[in-house]
């Protein structure tokens, strides 16, 4: 120990060595012999083929890692692509204590955190990149190139790679958990794998992950000969546990899409398609979509994942068989309108009929009433003319027994005159009776006689005229 090289004596005695020195001063005040020592500072870098920031504190921002890389010390064993750690050289600061300790020169394990840090820039150089961010609903997957030997811990059963503990060299068995960690990604590399579900589309559009970007539309064949073309989605899970599986076996979730979803997806519509015409694929899709799903998740449940569901999307078939279908569909439809139209019809028919006959129904119960009233009528009329008849009768009666009576009184009368009288002398005086009753005239009012030949006419004409006269002056005086 020199005393940061203020004891010139000790530094010489223990070994000192003319050069670059490991060992740097700190701020202070020094005592130091120029004449055998030159300081160089920021000031002075210049001037001795530095830059001023190279004598600077290295300053390593929060959520930032420092990459180390040292310019001194024993080659790097074959094989490795880093230094391992070194224990007790104060993060890189004590050189001396580094290369005492065994280090190697190049890249390093080690890193340096969030800081301020001493560092000789003639013994080592520092790097900054950001901490390895894990997001909400990822793990990340650790694949390290260096560390201890590599030994197993997957187990007999997982025979499509090798997962070791942390540390070691290999993938490791437990991943990384969201939030950020300080990975030194120059000898390790993160692998993020999403623990939520994901959707996978084979079709045009594609999800925010680009997992999918690649696929497109299957195309397949049907029983009948048409080939067309099938969108499919398949939602899949990888659990925490299971990313370093699925890592270990596909090296990334990119790989698991292009070379295990996609033949497994793909080949199973363009076997299963064989079994069916097309008219059957459309018009018993659910069913196709179970038989999908459980084919599915059978097979990729090999590769540690789980299949969650299988969904078949737009169906394109043919043009001209979907023409045809369209036209069927369309002739059925309005068969359909058609029956419904006539079903309105009759409802408004109907409709029609019940409104005239509430419109009617004032009318209906008004003859209703003229009806009844008609029939009262004419049962009253009925009963009227009955009474009438039997009235007429009942007179009828009456006059001919008054009749019968008043003949049979003259038929006494007539007996009683004949037998008294006698037939000629009663029939005499019957007839007189008669021309008194009735004043008949027996004696003309004029005569006229003809027994000159020539003055008959004549004296009947006076005669009559004189009478007139003479009845004339009677009504007269009578008025």
């Amino acid at each position: 120990d020199c005393d940061n090289f203020q004891d010139a004596r000790k530094f010489l005695l223990n070994g000192g060595e003319k050069g670059r020195q490991l060992g740097i001063l700190t701020a202070g005040t020094y005592r130091i012999n120029t004449a055998l020592f030159t300081v160089i500072t920021s000031a002075t870098a210049q001037e001795h083929g530095m830059f001023p920031e190279q004598l600077q504190l290295h300053r390593v921002e929060p959520d930032m890692v420092g990459i180390v890389t040292t310019l001194d010390g024993r080659p790097i064993e074959a094989g490795e692509i880093a230094g391992p750690v070194i224990p007790g050289h104060d993060n890189f600061q004590n050189a001396q204590a580094f290369l005492d300790g065994g280090g190697r020169r190049g890249l390093q394990e080690q890193i340096l955190l969030s800081g301020t840090w001493n560092l000789n820039p003639w013994f080592a150089l520092l790097e900054q990149v950001p901490m390895v961010q894990i997001p909400i609903g990822y793990v990340g997957v650790v694949i390290s190139f260096v560390g201890m030997a590599h030994e197993d811990v997957s187990g007999l059963e997982f025979k499509h790679g090798d997962l070791v503990v942390a540390g070691h060299k290999g993938v490791w068995v437990t991943p990384l958990y969201p939030g950020k960690h300080p990975i030194n990604t120059r000898i390790m590399k993160v692998e993020l794998v999403p623990t939520t579900n994901i959707v996978l589309n084979w079709a045009s559009r594609t999800e925010a992950h680009h997992y999918d970007e690649k696929l497109s539309s299957i195309t397949v064949r049907s029983k009948d000969g048409f080939a067309f073309n099938l969108d499919v989605a398949q939602i899949i899970h990888v659990g925490a546990l299971d990313a370093p599986k699925v890592i270990s076996r596909v090296g990334s979730m990119q790989n698991l899409v292009d070379h295990g979803l996609q033949p497994i997806v793909g080949n199973y519509f363009r076997n299963s398609a064989q079994d069916y015409t097309v008219l059957d694929f459309l018009s018993a899709r659910s069913q196709r979509q179970v038989e999908a799903a459980e084919h599915i998740r059978a097979a990729i449940g090999a590769y540690d994942v789980q299949a969650i569901d299988t969904l078949i999307g737009d169906i394109n078939p043919p043009a001209t068989l979907m023409e045809t279908q369209t036209d069927r569909k369309i002739a059925e439809e309005q068969r359909k309108t058609y029956e419904v139209q006539e079903a309105a019809q009759k409802q408004r028919q109907q409709l029609v009929r019940q409104t005239s006959l509430a419109d009617i129904q004032q009318q209906v119960v008004g003859a209703e009433q003229g009806v009844n009233i008609a029939e009262l009528k004419a049962n009253a009329n009925v009963k009227q003319a009955t009474g009438d008849a039997e009235a007429t009768r009942l007179r009828a009666l009456g006059e001919a027994e008054a009749i019968r009576a008043t003949g049979r009184a003259k038929a006494e009368a007539y007996r009683a005159g004949v037998e008294s009288l006698g037939s000629q002398g009663y029939t005499v005086m019957q007839l007189m009776q008669i021309v008194g009753e009735r004043n008949v005239r027996i004696v003309p009012d004029v005569a006229v006689s003809g027994a000159n030949g020539s003055t008959g006419l004549v004296d009947g004409l006076l005669g009559l005229m004189l009478r007139n006269q003479s009845n004339g002056s009677h009504q007269a005086k009578q008025s």
